[in-house]
C-alpha cells in the first residue's frame, strides 16, 4: 500500500520553573494553523538516545549543554536503571544541561514497559517545555519551532513500544499510523519548511535489530518525503543516503538494497528529493558494532561503534529556511565525525 499526501526562540520557551508535565490531550486528528508568519531564521537542536548514566553519558550531555540549542531530543532508552530512581536521572541529566533547556523526551523500550523505569515518571521531571505542542507527551506529539514562525515541525512517535495500554502499532488501518500521516501533510500544508520525525527504534539499520516499526511506517515516511528521521535503539550511529520512491523504486523494501532508491548520496543533498535515515544511540550505553555486511548496508553513507572507530556524541542540528545542516558531534571515545546538509533553493 503507498502512502501519499500532499535567538528568538529562547523567548518562547516557557519558563523553567516548570516543575510537573502539563497533560497535552490527544488528537486524532492534528490540523496546522491557518495562517503563517515568514518562518524565523535560524533553529539549533540537538538530539541522542540510549544514554544510561556512565561516563560517556555525563560527557554527552555536558556537551550538549555547553552547545546550548534551542532544545535537545531524547530519542528514549534513558536511565537504564530502576523504578523510582526516576527524579535521579533527571537532577544528573539537570546538572549537566541546565535546567532551562527544553530536554524533550521520547520513551525508548527499556522507559515504555517499566522495566528500566516509567516514562511518565520522567516526564514529571522532565517536561514538555515547548508551547503548542499536540498530542500526547512524550509518547506520541508534535511540535513546531518556533511556535509562531516553525522552521521545524518535530513529529515524535512510538512504534513498536509497549505501553500499559499495550503494544502500539503503526501498521495500515492503526490510529497511529494515521495520526502520523496527517501530522506530517498538514506540517507540509502549512509551509512549515522542515519536517523531522523522532522514533526510538530505527527500521533500516545496520545493527542487530530487525525492523520492529514496520515497513508500513518505512513506507509513509518515505512516500512522504520526510526530511530527517532520528532514532536511537541501535547502540551505534549510521546515516543512510537520502531515500525516495520513483523509476524503479515502488518503495524500500525492508532487508534488500535498491539501488534506484537512492536519490542523492554524499553531504550535499536536496530538500524534497527523499529521506535521510540517521541513527543516533550514542548517548552514553556501551556501543555495538555496524556490520558492513548487512543486507541494508549499501544504503549507509555512514557507521560507526565498536570495531569501527567507537565513538560516543550526539547530533547538532543548525535549521534555516533554506538548509538543514546535520553534525554528529564527538564527545567520547574515537575520532569519528560526519556531516551533510539538505539545501534548497529558496525558502518554502
Amino acid at each position: 500500500m503507498r502512502w501519499r499526501g500532499g535567538s528568538a526562540l529562547v523567548g518562547a520557551l516557557l519558563l523553567s520553573g516548570v516543575a510537573a508535565c502539563v497533560a497535552v490531550p490527544q488528537t486524532d486528528d492534528p490540523v496546522a494553523p491557518a495562517t503563517r508568519t515568514p518562518p524565523a531564521e535560524r533553529l539549533h537542536f540537538t538530539a541522542a538516545g540510549d544514554y544510561g548514566s556512565t561516563a560517556a553519558t555525563s560527557s554527552v550531555l555536558t556537551a550538549v549543554g555547553a552547545s546550548k540549542p534551542d532544545l535537545h531530543l531524547a530519542l528514549g532508552d534513558l536511565s537504564y536503571g530502576r523504578v523510582g530512581e526516576e527524579q535521579q536521572w533527571c537532577r544528573f541529566v539537570t546538572d549537566r544541561v541546565g535546567t532551562d533547556l527544553p530536554f524533550q523526551l521520547l520513551p525508548g523500550n527499556h522507559d515504555s514497559d517499566g522495566s528500566n523505569g516509567n516514562i511518565a515518571d520522567f516526564a514529571a521531571c522532565l517536561p514538555n517545555r515547548l508551547p503548542g505542542l499536540v498530542g500526547d507527551y512524550p509518547r506520541e506529539y508534535y511540535v513546531d519551532v518556533p511556535s509562531s514562525a516553525p522552521l521545524v515541525r518535530f513529529v515524535m512517535i512510538s512504534p513498536a513500544l509497549t505501553f500499559p495500554d499495550g503494544t502500539w502499532s503503526y501498521a495500515a488501518g492503526s490510529s497511529h499510523l494515521a495520526w502520523t500521516s496527517k501530522a506530517i501533510e498538514s506540517a507540509r500544508s502549512a509551509g512549515v519548511p522542515w519536517v523531522v520525525v523522532g522514533m526510538h527504534k530505527p527500521c533500516l539499520t545496520t545493527g542487530v535489530h530487525a525492523c520492529d516499526v514496520g515497513a508500513d511506517l518505512l513506507d509513509l515516511l518515505v512516500s512522504e518525503r520526510v526530511d530527517l528521521v532520528l532514532s536511537g535503539h541501535e547502540h551505534l550511529y549510521e546515516r543512510t543516503a537520502q531515500l525516495a520512491e520513483g523509476p524503479g523504486c515502488a518503495g524500500v523494501t525492508v532487508g534488500t538494497f535498491t539501488p534506484a532508491c537512492v536519490a542523492n548520496s554524499g553531504r550535499d543533498l536536496v530538500a524534497g528529493a527523499g529521506t535521510v535515515f540517521t541513527t543516533v544511540g550514542t548517548g552514553g550505553v556501551a556501543l555495538r558494532a555496524p556490520s558492513s555486511s548487512d543486507s541494508e548496508a549499501p544504503y549507509f553513507e555512514a557507521a560507526s561503534g565498536a570495531g569501527s572507530n567507537p565513538t560516543h556524541g550526539y547530533v547538532d542540528v543548525r535549521a534555516t529556511p533554506s538548509d538543514l545542516r546535520v553534525s554528529f558531534v564527538r564527545t567520547e571515545g574515537g575520532t569519528f565525525t560526519d556531516s551533510f546538509a539538505i539545501t534548497r533553493s529558496a525558502a518554502p
